[in-house]
């Protein structure tokens, strides 16, 4: 995909998931990887109103080439891209149900979100659940790094999700998959739950991947 095709399929998807309620006013940010360094939503914009030639572009190196000024938080994308092999996208919304989640007490921090689902399951895998920090504050990359590549996604403490992929399209899937599951485990509440056994959980990875 050229660099203006990028652009366009970035503010579109990022205005679908506005549209929805995914994000509101200016939270959340989306960028993805392109031949010659990343594409990122510029700080302060609404995902639902992005002009893709204001679309913030950032080389290999974090400069910023192009656009407007990018967002505060490239360092949650950055973690992942240098962390995980083959990410192409990495979405961060403020969605209702995944950032209560991570704001709950006694939840386990390296499996926050049960496999009630095969779906959360291929698509998101285990979520983790990093320590709070001041948003903008760059030590937050460091939490994600030193999970070492093992998640493909976290929740930031009393923040949010964020959510990394092979592509743009398979990142916003994935994104919306965690929403809609803790929206799921929020409803059930204290209801008794039938998770997956890690035997099924064991079978979707062999299938699937």
């Amino acid at each position: 995909m050229n660099e203006n095709k990028a652009r366009d399929h970035l503010a579109r998807l990022s205005r679908s998931l506005f549209e929805r309620g995914y994000s509101v006013g200016s939270a959340g940010n989306i960028s993805l990887r392109l031949d010659d360094g990343y594409l990122i939503t510029p700080t302060n914009s609404c995902l639902g109103f992005l002009e893709p030639d204001r679309i913030s572009k950032l080389d290999f190196e974090g400069k910023h080439v192009s656009g407007d000024k990018p967002s505060k938080e490239i360092f949650l994308h950055t973690a992942f891209y240098d962390t995980r092999a083959n990410v192409g996208a990495v979405v961060h919304l403020h969605s209702t149900y995944a950032t209560l989640m991570s704001c709950m007490k006694d939840i386990d921090p390296e499996d926050c979100i049960r496999p009630l689902t095969p779906y959360v399951v291929m698509r998101v895998g285990k979520v983790a659940r990093v320590p709070y920090f001041r948003p903008g504050d760059e030590r937050g990359g460091d939490l994600i790094r030193a999970l070492g590549g093992k998640f493909a996604a976290v929740l930031l403490a009393n923040h949010g999700p964020v959510v990394s992929g092979k592509d743009i399209i398979s990142t916003v899937y994935a994104a919306e998959e965690l929403e809609e599951t803790a929206k799921l485990l929020v409803s059930l509440g204290n209801t008794p739950v039938n998770y997956l056994t890690d035997d099924e959980v064991a079978d979707l990875h062999r299938v699937f991947g």
